[in-house]
Formats: structure tokens, sequence, C-alpha cells
């Protein structure tokens, strides 16, 4: 079947040839608050891992089971919340997810026990691990394709802003008093109450409008951000399809004008075209998810073990969090100049070197700068590869791509916890960042394999 003749820009092409408008900033505001909710929640459980071990005499065992059945969750959420995204709805399970872990992340301030605590940050690791990839994948689907990277940078820095949220809480409420940690974590009901707003406030993706044939409300979305723009949409008729979509013997009716976009075919991500580049992500996600978490997670309960109090721990992650901020601005600068494979490969390199220089780290002025670097590099790495996954699939499996290696990084969030007491063990805190630098260099390797897209439209 030939391609149909095209008279004037297709919808795709309308929504990248916008600039960026109050209308995009809207949306990225709120999806980017609901990402640093969830950025808060993962944050404070470090903080309260460190508290609950003393207060309930824990090991470190069952320390590292309240981080890690959170992650259990995150990777059956991530899967499902991929394709889930694929099939519902970018914008319902975005809103879904925020009520299911603020729901959870509330009723975990009334737990009296490890058990009941564990059962609901499985729950929570659901919400958590849906929400990230179909979060990055509206935003991907939505951005002016000249800036697209560097917006979900600028959305994945929202990260950043959680994770401060979380550790003035930590310093300020959770170390307050006995049930300091209770009140840390009933604040975090605050997502459950935000996934109104987002439900009815957030338009859905275009793209999947059009994948599922709801092409007037496609049209109408693409003619609002053209108003917000000032640039009035086609008047004139028009035929062709989405720049993303593949040929296909069913195409949907055109509206006021504009031809929509051709029903696509159903694709792997496994598929001969897509199979090398998700091979590469999955080992990208692998590798940072280990690594970050294993890191971060732990480093107030190990501040603590090193003979600081829990007061002065806090303080430390507090001043170690700030650093993620300037990572994902300088991120979200390079990723346009440089593109998205050089930038994710060049601070998944300083990630190295930042997690085997903390290992070494003994004085206090030497635990902050290093831990500065790593937060600086590791973030802006995230940034980065948030901006990747989407561009890579598409829309049909986008998703499904995004939330599928989401949900296999998980497992190395699973498994880092756990790890972090043994290699403690075997060789104490120089064994432990050697392995989270080791991690961290195959990641770059893998990320130095994956398909440069700046610039280029969405598949």
């Amino acid at each position: 079947m030939s391609a149909l003749p095209t008279t004037g820009p297709t919808r795709s092409e309308r929504l990248d040839r916008l600039p960026f408008t109050r209308k995009h900033g809207r949306l990225l505001g709120t999806a980017g608050i609901g990402w640093a909710l969830d950025a808060m929640d993962v944050g404070l459980i470090s903080f309260v891992i460190a508290a609950l071990a003393q207060q309930w005499q824990l090991t470190s065992i069952e320390t590292s089971w309240i981080a890690s059945i959170g992650f259990v969750g995150m990777a059956i959420g991530a899967t499902v919340g991929g394709l889930l995204a694929d099939r519902i709805g970018r914008r319902s399970v975005f809103a879904l997810t925020l009520l299911v872990y603020g729901i959870a992340t509330g009723a975990s301030a009334l737990v009296g026990s490890l058990a009941a605590l564990l059962a609901l940050r499985f729950l929570v690791g659901l919400g958590l691990g849906a929400e990230l990839p179909v979060a990055s994948t509206l935003i991907s689907e939505f951005a002016p394709k000249k800036i697209r990277g560097r917006v979900v940078v600028w959305l994945e820095a929202f990260w950043a802003v959680g994770w401060i949220l979380a550790a003035i809480i930590g310093t300020f409420v959770i170390s307050a008093s006995d049930d300091g940690w209770r009140w840390g974590l009933a604040i975090g009901l605050a997502p459950a109450i935000f996934s109104i707003v987002v439900r009815w406030g957030m338009p859905e993706s275009v793209r999947f409008l059009l994948s599922k044939g709801r092409v007037d409300e496609a049209e109408r979305t693409v003619r609002q951000f053209e108003a917000a723009a000032g640039i009035p949409a086609p008047d004139e008729p028009s035929r062709g399809r989405q720049p993303d979509a593949l040929p296909s013997a069913r195409a949907e009716p055109a509206v006021a004008g504009i031809a929509p976009a051709a029903a696509e075919p159903a694709v792997s991500i496994w598929s001969a075209s897509l199979r090398r580049r998700t091979i590469a992500l999955w080992t990208v996600w692998f590798c940072i998810n280990f690594s970050y978490y294993g890191a971060f997670i732990w480093i107030p309960s190990l501040l603590v073990e090193q003979g600081f109090s829990l007061v002065r721990s806090f303080e430390f992650t507090l001043i170690i969090t700030v650093a993620q901020l300037p990572g994902y601005a300088t991120a979200a600068f390079l990723i346009e100049k440089w593109g998205r494979r050089p930038t994710l490969t060049v601070f998944l390199i300083g990630s190295a070197c930042a997690a085997a220089w903390y290992g070494t780290a003994s004085s206090e002025a030497m635990i902050i700068a290093a831990g500065c670097t790593l937060s600086f590099c590791n973030l802006g790495a995230w940034g980065a590869l948030y901006a990747i996954g989407p561009e890579l699939y598409p829309t049909n499996v986008r998703g499904t791509g995004t939330g599928a290696a989401a949900g296999f990084g998980r497992i190395a969030s699973i498994i880092a916890p756990l790890a972090v007491p043994f290699l403690l063990s075997a060789g104490g805190p120089l064994v432990l960042f050697g392995a989270f630098a080791l991690a961290f260099a195959i990641a770059a390797a893998a990320a130095w394999t994956i398909p440069e897209q700046r610039g280029k439209p969405l598949l």
C-alpha cells in the first residue's frame, strides 16, 4: 500500500513545530509535582529506616527489607503501568498511581509492626513504579521536538525537589521525636489528594488518542496547544499519516480538514528493529538502579554507623541531596547540545568516579564533597535516561517499552538494599562503593550503544 499524499502538517508535526508555551508549562508543572511527591516518598523511607532501626531495634536485614519490598512493588508497577498506559491512557494511569501510593503511604504512619509496614510499602511501590515511566512518556509526547529531551530532563529535575523535601522532613520532623517518622509518612498522603487535580487537569496524549481512534479529542487538544502559542490551526483540508504511525489498511477519518494517524499494527519491543536498543536500555536501567538505590537509601544509616548522630547524618544527606539540582540543570543544557548518548555516558562515567571516591572518604569534608559529586553526576544521568527511553519506541508500545525497562531496573533496586550489608561485611565502604562504581561503568558502556535521537521526530 502506498503512502497517502500529504498536503499539510500532520498532528504530530503541528505539536512538534510549537514553541514552549504556558500550556506546556502547566502540563510539565502538574506532572512534575507528581514526580516530586514520588521522590519525596522514596526519599522519606531512607530516613524512616534510620529512625526505626534505633527505635524498633531492627537488624540490618530487616531494614534492608523495608527498602527492598517497595522496589518489588515498583518492579511490578512499572511493567503493569506501562502496559496499562498503552491501553487506557497515560493520564488515567498517572492519576491512579498517585492515588494508590498516596493512600498506602499515609496508612503506613499508623502501623505497629514490621509486617504491616512491609505490606503497605509493597502497595506504595506498585503506585510509584507505575507513575515514573508513564509521566515521562506523556511529557515526551507533548514536548516540542527541538527541546523534547530538555523538557523531560526538567521533569526529572522535580525528583531533586522531592528528595530535598524528604531530607527537610527527615531533618526537622522525623528526627524531632519518637513518633516523628509517623508524621513524616502522614505527609505522604499529599499524592492522593493531588491525583484529583491530575485526573481532571491534564490532557491525554494526542498520539495515544490517535492510536485508539479518538480523533475528535486529539484534534481538540492539538488546537488548544496551538491557541496557547498564538498559532491558528490549519483550515485547508490535508491528508497524511502521523510520522509515528506505521502503514495500515485502516485509516482514521479526518476531522476539521486535518488528516489523522493511520492505525498502527502490533509491534514488540523485542522485534528485530527494537531488540538491540531494548537490551541496552535495560542494562542501563538495571545498573543505575543498583548503584543509586544501594547508595542513597543507605547513606543516612551508613553515616549513623560511622558514628554521626541521627540529626547530623540527616543534615549531611540534605546537603548531598541539594547537589542534584545543578546536576539536572547541566544535563538539561547538554542533552540538546551534545545529544542524548554522549550526555548519558559522560554522567555515568562521572558517577563511577564519584562512587569510587565516596568509598575512600573518611573526613566530613570528603564525605560531603564526594557525596555531592555522586549526587550531581548520578541525577544528571537519571535525567538523560528518562529523556532517552520514550524516544526509542513507537507510540503503540512506548509506554510498554519505557515501563518494561523501568520494571527490569527495579529488580536491581530490590537486590541493592539487600546486598549492602553483605558488601559492607566483605570489605566495608570501599568494597560497597567499588561495586556501585563498577555498575555505573557497565551502564556507561551500554549507554554508548543506544541510538542517538536528538532532533528526530518520535517514532
